[in-house]
């Protein structure tokens, strides 16, 4: 161990997470689910290919109009 080592150091907030996770613990498995509900979804590859090969292009300036 070195002289001049200095402790840890955990901010407020690392040690309010702790915290909160040793009080709560099934905390980790609440954001999971809430992650899979929001987040986690399967992605239908056919229908992506199609809506990609549909798109438009874009004009270079979009207020022009073509006359």
């Amino acid at each position: 161990m070195s002289f001049f080592r200095r402790p840890d150091y955990e901010s407020d907030t690392t040690q309010f997470i702790k915290q909160l996770k040793a009080q709560k613990p099934e905390l980790d498995a609440q954001q999971q689910a809430g992650r899979a509900l929001l987040w986690d979804k399967q992605v239908d590859h056919e229908a992506w290919q199609q809506y990609n090969a549909a798109r438009v292009p874009q004009q270079p300036y979009v207020y022009q109009t073509r006359g």
